[in-house]
Order: C-alpha cells, then sequence, then structure tokens
C-alpha cells in the first residue's frame, strides 16, 4: 500500500503535464486554422476584415506596412475612404456611416486609421464622416471594385 501512495504524486504530475501538453497542442491547431491569424495579418501587413450585416470592410494604415497594403488594396474594394487632417495628416477614430439609396444604413462604424475600405453592392450610397465634432457628407456611386474613392478632409480640431 505505500509503494500506490508513493506513486501516486509521481502520476499525478504525469496527468497534469500531459494535460497541459495536450491544451497547448490544440490552442497552436487553433491559431493555425484561423483564417486571420496574428502570422497572417503580419505578412500581408493588412488588417483583419470585419463583417457587419451583408457589409464587409477592412481599416487601418498605422505604420507604413499597414498604410501600404491598404493604398495597394483599395482597388480590390468596391468603395475606398481617406481621412485627413490639416496639412494632409493622416487621421484616425472618424465615425462612418453609409447609407444606401433608400436611406437605410449599411454600415456604422469607427475608423481604426486613416483609410477604410468598404466591400458594398453596386449602387449609389451615401457617405457621412465624423471627425473631433466636424460632419463630411458625400455622395458615391460604387460601380465595382476600385470604382469609388474619396478623401475626407478635416480642419484642426479645437
Amino acid at each position: 500500500m505505500t509503494k500506490v501512495h508513493c506513486n501516486a504524486p509521481r502520476i499525478s504530475s504525469s496527468m497534469l503535464a500531459a494535460s497541459l501538453a495536450l491544451v497547448l497542442a490544440s490552442g497552436a491547431v487553433a491559431q493555425t486554422a484561423a483564417p486571420t491569424s496574428a502570422s497572417e495579418i503580419h505578412r500581408t501587413g493588412m488588417p483583419a476584415t470585419e463583417q457587419q450585416g451583408d457589409v464587409s470592410f477592412v481599416s487601418g494604415g498605422v505604420g507604413r506596412d499597414e498604410s501600404t497594403a491598404l493604398r495597394q488594396a483599395r482597388s480590390q474594394w468596391p468603395l475606398s475612404l481617406q481621412f485627413t487632417g490639416p496639412g494632409a495628416s493622416y487621421v484616425a477614430d472618424v465615425q462612418v456611416q453609409i447609407a444606401n439609396a433608400s436611406g437605410a444604413s449599411v454600415l456604422d462604424t469607427r475608423t481604426h486609421g486613416p483609410y477604410l475600405l468598404v466591400r458594398l453592392p453596386p449602387g449609389r450610397y451615401a457617405v457621412t464622416a465624423t471627425y473631433s465634432g466636424v460632419k463630411r457628407r458625400q455622395t458615391m456611386n460604387v460601380r465595382g471594385n476600385g470604382s469609388a474613392r474619396a478623401t475626407f478632409s478635416f480642419p484642426r480640431s479645437h
């Protein structure tokens, strides 16, 4: 009986180590299966694509790699928006609302950088961008990939 007691801590330690190894391995498998894993984002420079209803979008552009990737990807997205401040400096944290021709909201988001790329079906859209309390509005005709581009410029914040 003493022999069983002496081996019990060793068996428990072995089972704990095996369980930990299994948990770490399954986490690694889950990470490699994810389509927008951190390594994929760093490899392409593109931030993760987000979804709101039927509309997919990507926002960012902070840092040279991300900014370059987003500028290069503009032709693959139907709507491309850029946000600038005084002296053509870039701004982020812009509230963007997009409504279709019927006035129904199709996207309402806050940007993570100076670029916002949006995948929308062809049509006419009203885009409202608000930064530091200043609103800008433009009507856009989206016909296909790379067809609609706009820059929203904002004055110096108060």
